[in-house]
Formats: structure tokens, sequence, C-alpha cells
């Protein structure tokens, strides 16, 4: 089915969930924000995504290390929406990952504030094959210091076994199309499927339904989300360990982690062609395609309308890892990646009290990564025959 162009006056709200393109479609209206009021389509908010209010209505706790948000930041956000009047011809677009997280009074209470008949409900979706590394990703640069074949068995369980349990509320998405569909009306419900091969497909789909102009939106190429290779997530992972065993503050981590080690670490440093990357083991990727395949049969059943093929959505992917790729030693992290993050959480501002300078006087740069390289080896001799 091709995307419906919404009437002037409807709130297109994009609901995510995680890791389905919202980065860029949040991008590309952030860097067109003035453009699109010439077209009649307005963005509120002020950066990528109006992060703090979704977060207070949805009830969810601040990241780690970050403030706790005020529910007077969603009556803002929708103060600032209800100000565009009815009667002119403008459409506006709310779009954050994070209402996927809302139960069926939140998601209720928010078409009710945004404009009740007026709100046009938007998902989009991609295969759980494709969401479960760059989610693990996340976790991990949210202080969670599991590895991620645990956590694939964790959730992949039946019943699932996980110290994330918000994962199914976001990815279960036939549960997560029919909470908001019994709210707003399947009518009132889009899903779009990513096409894989195509990365601009989303821009397209969201011009339709905006009624703009063919090439309006296009990406936001400075914003940075390059995922992580398989050393650099274990030097996170190794990081996050050393920050719960010291028990420095949370309030500390947003700065000296994601803020400091992880981000710079993404954006000083290009890793090599040949670096390994994260990969799913097969069995993972069997069951979750499984479980991708039943969750589309689920949402075509409701008579919400799709953008793009639902079937993929089961496909298990063509390059499939080797049977025993997951079974080799831990991956050894490059003294480089290790200098380039410790630097950035220096440059952050330091943890557990400390300035940088003192940081640095006690544990210089090169010194932690030696240390990091070290028990990654320590763990890959245990593996090895012999």
């Amino acid at each position: 089915m091709a995307a419906v162009l919404l009437e002037p006056g409807t709130r297109l709200l994009h609901i995510g969930p995680h890791k389905t393109g919202t980065t860029a479609i949040q991008g590309a209206l952030h860097l067109a924000r003035e453009r699109l009021a010439a077209e009649g389509v307005v963005y509120p908010g002020r950066g990528r995504q109006p992060l703090w209010p979704i977060l207070a209505v949805t009830g969810q706790p601040a990241l780690r290390g970050g403030p706790r948000p005020e529910i007077s930041y969603w009556d803002n956000l929708v103060r600032e929406v209800r100000e565009v009047r009815a009667a002119d011809d403008q459409r506006v677009v709310l779009s954050s990952e994070f209402f996927a997280e809302a139960d069926d009074a939140t998601a209720r209470r928010v078409i009710t504030d945004l404009g009740g008949a007026r709100v046009h409900v938007v998902v989009t979706l991609r295969s759980l094959t494709r969401i479960m590394p760059s989610q693990w990703q996340q976790y991990l640069q949210n202080g969670f210091h599991f590895r991620y074949p645990e956590w694939l068995e964790g959730i992949l369980s039946d019943p699932p076994r996980t110290p994330t349990p918000g994962f199914w509320r976001r990815h279960r998405h036939d549960a997560l199309v029919t909470r908001w569909a019994a709210e707003n009306g399947p009518e009132n419900l889009t899903v779009i499927v990513l096409d894989e091969s195509d990365r601009l497909m989303l821009l397209r789909v969201f011009e339709s339904m905006l009624g703009l102009p063919g090439g309006f939106l296009t990406p936001e190429e400075k914003a940075s989300n390059r995922s992580l290779t398989l050393a650099e997530a274990e030097l996170v992972r190794l990081l996050n360990e050393e920050f719960t065993r010291r028990d420095w503050p949370h309030r500390d981590y947003a700065r000296f982690m994601r803020y400091g080690a992880v981000e710079h670490m993404k954006n000083a440093r290009q890793p090599s062609p040949g670096e390994p990357r994260i990969a799913t083991p097969a069995w993972a990727l069997t069951r979750a395609a499984e479980i991708s395949a039943e969750m589309a049969r689920n949402i075509e059943s409701l008579g919400v309308n799709i953008v793009g093929d639902i079937s993929s959505l089961g496909k298990v992917p063509g390059d499939m890892p080797d049977p025993g790729a997951d079974d080799g030693p831990a991956p050894m992290v490059p003294v480089e990646a290790a200098a380039s993050a410790t630097l950035g959480a220096f440059i952050a501002g330091g943890a557990g009290g400390q300035t940088a300078e003192e940081i640095v006087r006690d544990l210089d740069t090169m010194t932690l990564a030696k240390v990091l390289a070290e028990r990654c080896r320590q763990r890959a001799s245990r593996l090895l025959p012999g």
C-alpha cells in the first residue's frame, strides 16, 4: 500500500520504536525545521526530538546520569502543539522512539492531549535480526555490562529471562501496534516497513504523508550514529564493569561515559575495514526471524495501513554466520580505541568526584588502555585450546 497523504491539520505522531530509522528521520526533520514551516509543517521543539517531555509523560526514569524529567516539560510541548490553530492548513509532526514505552493509559493521554481525532500514529518497523545488535549496543551505552550472547539467550528464551524487560515492551511489535490502534483506531495508524536496501525510503514516505515535494527531506550527514565494532563494544562493556565495581555515582555516568568515552570514540576514530563487527549467532538469527514473522502476521490482521513489504520482517538474513562463529575468543581491544575512549572521558570532566587532572595523575590513558587490553588477552587465553 502507498503512503496516505494526511489531511491539513493532522498531527503525525511517530512512536518509533527504537532502532527503526528514528535517528535518521529526526535528524532530517530537525535540519529542515525552518523550511518545513514554510511548507505548512510544524516540527515542535528545538532539538532533534523532544526527549524530556516524552520521558516525563511516559513515566520513564531518566537516562543513567541524567536529570529526572518533570511533567511540566510535556505540558509545555502540548501547549506549543495546540498553538498551531486548526484553521490553519498546517500539519504537525512529532517523532520519538520513547513513545513506544507508553502503556494503554499513557497512549490514550498522549492522543487526547495532541488533538484526539486529528492524530495519525506512525510505527516504523524492521526485523528483530537487525534490531538486536543495535539495541544491545544502546544498553551498553546506558551502563549495562552483560555480554551479547548472554543477553540474546535471555531475551530469546521462552519466557524471556533478561535484565532488560523493556526490550519486549518496545519490540513486541504486534502488541505495540495493537495498543496504539486500539486507542486511535486502525484507520489512523500507519506501519512503515523499512527497506534495508534503500536508506532514503523512510524520508520519502514521510514526505508523501506530509505533502512535501520529493527530495525535500535530506539526511543529516553530520549526525554520527555509527555502530560500535566488536572490540569497541567490549571496551565499553569493560569500562561499565569498572564504573559499577568502583561504585561511582550514577550522576557521573552521562558525562564520563555516554558523552565522554563513547561519544569521543565514535566521533574521533574511524574503524579499519577489517575490524570485526558485532555478529549475531545463527541460532539467534533463526529464532528472531521466527518471532518477527509471527508478529508480521498478527499486524496484518489488525487492518492498519501498511507501507512496504511486511513479509520481509520474517526473513533470515542471507549472510548467516558460521555455526561456530560465536564460540571464538574475546575480541582484542585496540590500544588506539582505548586511548580514544579514555581521552574522551577525561575531556568530559572526570568521575567519582575527581577532576580530569586528578584522574590523569592517578591513571594515565595508556596505562588504562594496557589494563583493558590485558584483560581481553587473559580471557582469550582461557578460551584458546592448550
